[in-house]
């Protein structure tokens, strides 16, 4: 049973990242070092379970975790976008500043426009961990 201070964290968490009922969630670059309170709860807002990178559906949010090592940051965005919604947005989690892994964010901020996203805020989530909100450039724009 989760207690009800348990509770109230795991919606925030969830609010922070803008995850509503029955938005589809793929979650990219899962390890043993993720953390998982931010996982539940996104599965407990969503109402599903998260999709992995096989998934063929199309994506409303992906929460990529993502480290210093982890690859070519540009290549894991494009890879990302493959099956977003037109208004769906990529959350890029880092472990926070002096932690092992953490990517500086100016780091994710020359990626982003390079894999044709913006970044739009930032979030801590969780204890150990930092977001970044991208979305399409066009999300931005009032006409």
């Amino acid at each position: 049973m989760i207690a009800a201070e348990d509770a109230g964290r795991s919606s925030d968490i969830a609010g922070k990242l803008g995850i509503e009922p029955g938005m589809v969630v793929q979650e990219l670059g899962w390890d043993s070092d993720v953390d998982e309170a931010v996982r539940d709860a996104v599965e407990e807002r969503s109402g599903d379970e998260l999709l992995d990178e096989d998934a063929q559906e199309v994506i409303d949010v992906v929460l990529m975790w993502f480290r210093e090592g982890d690859g070519d940051l540009v290549d894991a965005l494009v890879d990302a976008r493959g099956a977003l919604a037109d208004n769906g947005v990529v959350w890029v989690l880092t472990p926070r500043t002096g932690r092992p892994g953490h990517l500086e964010p100016s780091e994710i901020a020359e990626a982003a426009p390079t894999a044709g996203l913006a970044q739009t805020s930032n979030v801590s989530v969780g204890d150990t961990w930092a977001g970044a909100r991208l979305a399409s450039p066009k999300q931005g724009k009032k006409r």
